[in-house]
């Protein structure tokens, strides 16, 4: 099964590059352009140049130079010893009243294995832009910037509580707090706990939360290294950080989806089309929708809202049985996810917006804010948004089980990991 190894992470010389909160940044894909710019205003060594290239004529050939002078100068150093690291992120969390949330993860190497070997699994659709991008980086730089995320099951919990005695032993390595997220970073060099960790794992299948592009990018460059018959043993292997899907402190935000450049359009044809498989409750406004959204969460029902600019109506489905009748291919697990239901009786089926289409985001694109989709309608740079509830993490679990994945843009896990406290060297 899943195959981790202690591996000697190249991390930054503090007293060289400087502090380590202005060293590091959010993954690439959630950072705008004002925000790069603004992370390499506080630090121009910051992991933002690497992981996010954009200077010189061939940004990833610049990013590999980059490296390379870093590490000449001192400023990024591989550890002496092969290891392990254990990294908890500490957040305020709305679900808990106002409570503090912990959510731990081992950042580790994992062999990569192709998704038909049952090891890794993925749960969500992928876009081929993405991937070309996160291949050229890898490929010039023979990286990894950043960490996959994974789950796993545990059902005795016996490796989070090696994890908690590991973090009572002594203080963690690094600690700051970007502002809504505390993190911290423990070194695990101990020879015995490194393999007893090991030994947990063996058993274990690997469930991909966040980094489908990353994971598919690492198998597609270790094949073509193959093809060349390159030797490079590092790109067997690719960077993990591991969670228990029963970490209390696990948080899923979920994506929704806004809807525009439809010649067609017409919010009333379309509520009333929608009548046939969903009760139409209409709603004040959007904190009233996504009450009544929280309240159909919680009760086990399919539900989503709404806006057309003019009003904004809470839809819930009547009855589950015709996603049966839909998608007799798929299981259960997948044919109830409130994002297959939106994408098959409605984006698809009323409005005419095909997987093709999704995946090319010609007539549809997401948001994780639903102030932002409320204001893209208001602004009439949408038609119409839909807000959705999180999909719960044994929902995830169940779909990557079957074999299956989710559409694209199913899942936010929250906080995301951190990108810079430890990178993986394919050349080490």
């Amino acid at each position: 099964m899943a195959d981790i190894r202690p591996f000697r992470a190249l991390r930054y010389d503090l007293g060289k590059a400087g502090d380590i909160a202005d060293l590091t940044c959010p993954p690439y894909d959630i950072i705008s352009e004002e925000q790069r710019r603004e992370y390499l205003s506080r630090n121009s060594r910051n992991i933002i140049r690497l992981e996010l290239p954009k200077e010189g004529q061939n940004p990833y050939e610049e990013a590999a130079r980059t490296l390379e002078q870093w590490q000449e100068e001192g400023s990024l150093r591989h550890d002496m010893d092969e290891g392990f690291y254990l990294y908890e992120e500490e957040f305020f969390s709305k679900v808990d009243q106002g409570d503090t949330r912990k959510v731990r993860g081992l950042v580790c190497r994992v062999r990569l294995e192709d998704f038909e070997n049952g090891v890794v699994l993925p749960h969500e659709e992928t876009l081929s832009k993405a991937k070309e991008d996160r291949f050229q980086l890898l490929s010039a730089t023979q990286c990894n910037f950043s960490s996959i995320y994974s789950l796993y099951h545990d059902e005795n919990h016996v490796t989070s509580q090696r994890l908690e005695n590991l973090a009572k032993s002594c203080p963690p390595r690094y600690e700051f707090s970007d502002g809504l997220v505390t993190h911290r970073l423990w070194v695990i060099n101990d020879p015995v706990a490194i393999e007893a960790l090991r030994q947990d794992f063996a058993g274990r299948k690997l469930y991909i939360a966040d980094g489908h592009h990353r994971y598919e990018t690492g198998l597609r460059y270790r094949d073509a290294l193959r093809e060349q018959g390159a030797y490079l043993p590092g790109s067997q292997y690719i960077m993990m950080t591991l969670t228990d899907m029963a970490d209390p402190g696990l948080t899923v935000f979920p994506t929704h989806r806004l809807v525009r450049g439809l010649g067609h359009f017409d919010s009333a044809a379309l509520l009333e089309a929608c009548r046939e498989e969903f009760d139409l409750l209409p709603q004040p406004g959007r904190r009233e929708s996504e009450e009544a959204l929280e309240n159909f969460y919680g009760e086990g029902k399919h539900a989503f809202a709404l806006f057309d600019g003019a009003a904004w109506t809470v839809l819930v489905l009547k009855d589950p049985v015709v996603m049966e009748k839909l998608l007799p291919e798929k299981s259960p697990a997948y044919r109830l996810l409130d994002v297959s239901i939106l994408h098959s009786l409605v984006l698809e089926k009323l409005l005419g917006i095909d997987k093709e289409n999704m995946a090319s985001q010609k007539n549809l694109t997401y948001t994780r804010s639903a102030e932002e989709a409320e204001a893209s309608v208001e602004k009439g740079e949408s038609q119409c948004c839909f807000l959705l509830n999180p999909t719960r993490v044994e929902e995830i679990g169940q779909v990557a089980q079957n074999g299956e994945k989710m559409p694209q843009k199913s899942t936010y896990f929250y906080p995301k990991l951190i990108t810079g406290l430890v990178m993986n060297s394919l050349r080490d």
